[in-house]
């Protein structure tokens, strides 16, 4: 607080420290008004930063193949930036034109650039044995779909403790909530299997997960986070909105 100086007392003095006052508060409350702004710019840009390939250092990506990672980022910030979400803080990627006996699903940090998850996933019954090659976004296929998703709300179900997700491309994935598409855990998801049969067990269309960590990643990635599931289809890479407003 700022005092007058040369006055003592009365309450001329009185009124004199009292206008001061008032103009060192206004003062420091423009500071601190100021501050804060330039804190949310540095966070901003901070956060915008993530979603660029450069800014993710090595370990930081695990296995991630370089050009998904850049399709991944550039499509989660589209969706940002055009309001189909809202400050995601996390980014899952899932590799379907990698092998089921691999990991292939990912769980990036966005906030601190930093990978949470490496994890194997299953793809669905109709979209292939060890190698997935058919996806769609069609009730009672059990294929896997493919583009960007935003999570939602968690439930128990028949699977267990599964993760609600929503798809944001009309044709891909839209129709997600309709299939009952959603993370889960399950027993055919873990390394003993793909011995025996040389893959994964294989789901409806869902992206299966280990049983051990299911619950832990879901609870990481529920609540308005994001999820990429990329498979190198010539018609989705042409036509996504989210791929086209990446570029």
């Amino acid at each position: 607080m700022v005092v007058a100086a040369g006055l003592t007392s009365g309450v001329r003095g009185a009124a004199a420290i009292e206008t001061a006052t008032m103009v060192s508060t206004a003062s420091e409350s423009n500071e601190i008004s100021t501050k804060g702004s330039a804190v949310a710019v540095v966070e901003r840009k901070g956060a915008s930063e993530s979603f660029e390939a450069g800014a993710w250092s090595g370990d930081a990506v695990g296995s991630i193949n370089p050009q998904v990672l850049k399709l991944a980022l550039g499509a989660s910030r589209c969706a940002t930036s055009n309001g189909h979400v809202s400050n995601p803080g996390t980014l899952t990627i899932i590799d379907y034109s990698k092998p089921s006996t691999e990991p292939r699903m990912w769980v990036l940090d966005l906030n601190n650039r930093a990978l949470l998850y490496e994890e194997l996933v299953a793809h669905g019954q109709g979209s292939g044995g060890n190698m997935a090659n058919a996806f769609s976004n069609t009730p009672d296929s059990h294929q896997t779909s493919i583009g960007l998703f935003v999570t939602d709300d968690t439930y128990v179900g028949r699977n267990g403790y599964s993760l609600r997700l929503n798809g944001l491309e009309a044709g891909f994935n839209d129709r997600a909530r309709e299939r009952a598409i959603v993370m889960h855990g399950a027993p055919y998801v873990n390394t003993s299997i793909t011995k025996g049969l040389g893959r994964l067990g294989r789901s409806h269309g869902c992206p299966a997960v280990r049983e051990p960590v299911a619950r832990e990643l879901i609870d990481t990635v529920k609540g308005g986070n994001l999820v990429f599931s990329y498979y190198p289809d010539a018609k989705w890479l042409e036509t996504s909105k989210f791929l086209s407003c990446a570029n």
